[in-house]
């Protein structure tokens, strides 16, 4: 059974065994020792007691409770850019015209940007490749959604999530290559490594002024809001949940931004409470995709032993469910007790 949890003291080493292996250009997650250690510190203070104003890291894992094994991680930050600034690059137009010489060009720009500071972010999403099946990435990513609809007076009304930006298959970045390297002088990789530790040198060494588009390299040019290949999935779920690329681009790799308000949200905005009927004559049954189409998400209303699970509803009314015996004591719940529920995918009603 898989469920996700709030992160614990003894999930340590396997954050640091997914990190070594979340690859460049995933800077929430870098396979380094003391950034690991500060975010599982930052992440267990923020489940102590919710904190209404101002920054918190709530950090999940997805345990194989079967096996005893974290296949994956996802979190939110509460609000970005508020003690560390956010930074990103804005898409813009400037126009440049002569009636005299019948010209009319349309540039796009580039202009630095820290206007989604005090926002809410989804971050650091990350399943294991050995777990890459049986919807457990959806699960991953969207239970965030229903930890947000249980609190949310503890987020912003304005919601992010990064997307990876494009790389080739040696992690080289094109955006980076055409664009940052010239004022940093160290490669992609290093560069998003020290990001994660300390985001001052990019406010003093990145450009400040705007930039035009077209004086990139025609590759570069071209990677500007594409998503890396192993990201795109996570963007085309984001998307069905109506989330959208609103023109804000990473500075480092151009990944695109995506936003939306909370209550715009389908998981959110159509998640409702129901009381639960265990069926004590029943056990967990392995997900196939003849469930696909009948999958809920399902989590109990607690804030430091938040659970989140998925399963196929049977006997489901407007008031109650019936689950199994195991999935209720996954999510620590007891007959008739409240949980939050809403379709996995948006076509199920």
């Amino acid at each position: 059974m898989m469920v996700i949890r709030p992160i614990e003291a003894k999930d340590g080493d396997a954050l640091a065994e997914l990190a070594k292996i979340t690859g460049p250009g995933f800077t929430s997650l870098q396979d380094n020792p003391d950034v690991i250690n500060d975010k599982l510190a930052t992440a267990l203070s923020a489940f102590l007691k919710p904190k209404k104003d101002g920054e918190a890291l709530y950090l999940f894992v997805l345990e194989d409770v079967t096996e005893q094994k974290i296949a994956g991680i996802c979190a939110i930050e509460a609000a970005v850019g508020l003690s560390e600034p956010w930074y990103n690059y804005r898409l813009g137009t400037l126009v440049h015209a002569s009636k005299e010489l019948d010209v009319y060009n349309a540039m796009q720009t580039l202009t630095m940007s820290n206007d989604h500071t005090g926002y809410s972010e989804l971050c650091t999403l990350f399943l294991h490749p050995d777990y890459r099946h049986s919807k457990n990435g959806h699960l991953l990513s969207k239970s965030r959604f229903l930890f947000i609809a249980e609190f949310p007076h503890l987020f912003d009304q304005r919601l992010v999530a990064e997307m990876r930006g494009y790389s080739d298959k040696d992690g080289i970045s094109p955006f980076w290559e055409g664009l940052g390297k010239h004022f940093f002088s160290i490669d992609f990789t290093t560069a998003d490594k020290t990001s994660s530790v300390d985001k001052a040198f990019i406010a003093e060494l990145m450009p400040k002024h705007t930039l035009y588009c077209e004086l990139l390299p025609k590759s570069a040019r071209e990677a500007i809001g594409q998503t890396h290949d192993n990201t795109v999935p996570a963007r085309k779920l984001l998307e069905r949940e109506g989330m959208r690329f609103g023109g804000y681009v990473d500075i480092f790799d151009a990944g695109p931004t995506l936003e939306a308000n909370i209550n715009d949200i389908r998981a959110i905005k159509d998640s409702h409470y129901v009381k639960v009927i265990i069926d004590q004559n029943s056990s967990e049954s392995r997900i196939t995709s003849r469930d696909y189409d009948n999958l809920y998400l399902i989590s109990n209303t607690e804030f430091g032993h938040f659970r989140c699970a998925m399963s196929t509803i049977e006997n489901a009314s407007n008031q109650s469910i019936t689950i199994q015996a195991d999935l209720a004591q996954a999510l620590g719940v007891s007959d008739g007790s409240t949980v939050r529920i809403v379709p996995l995918t948006a076509h199920k009603r």
